[in-house]
């Protein structure tokens, strides 16, 4: 092994790791500074998280590693008092080295991914969060936190991925508007760090059906942003209005044709036809429309919307993969672009960004058993900044592979494997923190007595209902 990992690092030149290095421990440094109260025990933590070997099953188990050299006490009082200057934070991973596609594009991805707490009535802020079970018909809703995430994806078949923000859904929290915020800021922070030019090609940001890819295309139809998100099969669209003809009497329509996503027989002809072969997915079938919008009514995110409704046009594409999942007889994807008068080529990078935001990578996220959402809050960002130290060390971590395990080059390793060396990486970065003080042992609770203080106990759900529905407004199909 250790013949292995001298053979791996002699491959690269030295110029590579000492930038690499350099990059890493600067890295280091602004996190360190980030950290406002409890800094030494949260840079000591994210450490032993990277050094721990396997899975992250608890917390607690992390401070017998001699990464984490304070107690498990200072570990405790770190996710319950630590403070993390967020804002800060952000900027810091704005402006580090991010992958792209081709033509230097940037491709963003957002997801939700639920902390699920269904045994804990005591944590705050809980909703009911969609969980997919094992059959089609198996889901169902636990409650716990749900965690929105921004992420630079990367081209080619790899798991790596830089995420870039985080933010925690609250009872009273509006989805679709909680998101455009988060990614104005996200675009915004990209455009203060030089990320993106005058003249760049426009930032993709790829969404699942669960975000309102409409709205969020209006929002952010200020930003140099093109929205690619996945819609209900069950929609029905509504094409381009038919040119007026000389003579005709009465309003002009507003809105074409239906183009119902389960009836062929309403989908006129495609403007653009594609058939790729791919070597992860097989085959790979398109068809896209352009200039198709959905009909908008007076509901969900658009009850605040101040006088007509909009008429938002892209592309619908009809996506058809051969192995996209275990099921061969799968239907296919339905994906809408806030871009018209695409090309082939275009269209052939929507779908394939889209299916390239299913890779996640996670370091034991939702394992520890934190009562508070602002603890849960402090140890996302941690291993967010654990993440991107893994990103960081590629060029300097080893093939420390299993003797089952394929060997790989080391522009090929996954984070599991860098993570596997990251103890040997860490002696040779900066290390900002203090050596810990003696304190002994704290009193505690006297043997023998109980705990008086009671937990308060929190109901799970949507703590505010909109005051408006859509009788209050009017008619369905009248919002005009």
């Amino acid at each position: 092994m250790t013949t292995t990992k001298a053979v791996r690092v002699s491959l690269l030149p030295d110029a590579v790791r000492r930038g690499a290095f350099a990059e890493a421990s600067r890295f280091r440094g602004e996190f360190y500074e980030c950290l406002t109260a409890r800094r030494d025990e949260l840079f000591e933590l994210v450490d032993a998280v990277l050094c721990a070997d396997g899975a992250v099953k608890s917390p607690v188990d992390l401070t017998l590693l001699h990464e984490h050299r304070r107690g498990y006490g200072a570990m405790y009082g770190g996710l319950n008092h630590g403070r993390i200057d967020v804002d800060r934070l952000q900027a810091v991973l704005a402006g580090l080295p991010l992958p792209r596609f081709e033509g230097g594009r940037l491709v963003l991805a957002v997801d939700v991914s639920p902390w699920l707490r269904s045994d804990a009535p005591c944590s705050a802020e809980r909703l009911f969060c969609h969980v997919y079970g094992r059959a089609k018909t198996a889901s169902q809703f636990i409650p716990g936190w749900p965690y929105s995430f921004v992420a630079a994806l990367e081209p080619g078949a790899t798991s790596w991925t830089a995420i870039l923000d985080t933010v925690r859904l609250g009872p009273s929290d509006d989805a679709t508007a909680v998101t455009a915020t988060q990614l104005r800021g996200v675009v915004e922070r990209l455009i203060a760090a030089g990320q993106w030019q005058a003249g760049d090609p426009a930032i993709v940001i790829v969404s699942d059906a669960g975000y309102d890819v409409t709205r969020l295309a209006w929002v952010l139809g200020d930003l140099p942003v093109e929205m690619v998100g996945r819609v209900r099969s069950d929609r029905v669209m509504r094409l381009p209005k038919p040119p007026r003809m000389h003579g005709a009497n009465g309003r002009p329509p507003k809105h074409g044709p239906e183009f119902r996503l389960t009836k062929p027989d309403t989908w006129p002809e495609p403007a653009i036809t594609t058939v790729t072969d791919t070597r992860n997915y097989g085959k790979a079938e398109t068809q896209a429309w352009d200039r198709v919008h959905p009909r908008l009514t007076h509901r969900s995110s658009w009850l605040d919307h101040d006088g007509e409704l909009p008429l938002v046009e892209g592309t619908l594409i009809r996506l058809k993969v051969e192995h996209l999942s275990k099921d061969r007889d799968a239907p296919p994807v339905w994906l809408w672009s806030s871009r018209t008068g695409v090309t082939a080529d275009d269209v052939d990078r929507f779908w394939q960004a889209f299916l390239r935001r299913f890779a996640k990578q996670t370091l034991g996220w939702a394992t520890p058993k934190l009562r508070t959402p602002e603890a849960a809050d402090r140890w996302t960002w941690l291993l967010i900044v654990a993440h991107t130290q893994l990103r960081l060390a590629r060029p300097l971590a080893a093939d420390l592979r299993r003797p089952w395990e394929k060997p790989a080059t080391s522009n090929r390793l996954t984070p599991a494997r860098v993570r596997r060396g990251f103890r040997n990486i860490r002696a040779h970065l900066a290390c900002p923190t203090r050596v810990p003080k003696p304190r002994g042992v704290g009193p505690g609770r006297p043997p023998g007595t109980k705990n008086k203080h009671r937990a308060p106990r929190y109901d799970v759900g949507k703590t505010v209902k909109r005051p408006e529905t859509l009788k209050a407004i009017g008619k369905p199909g009248r919002s005009w």
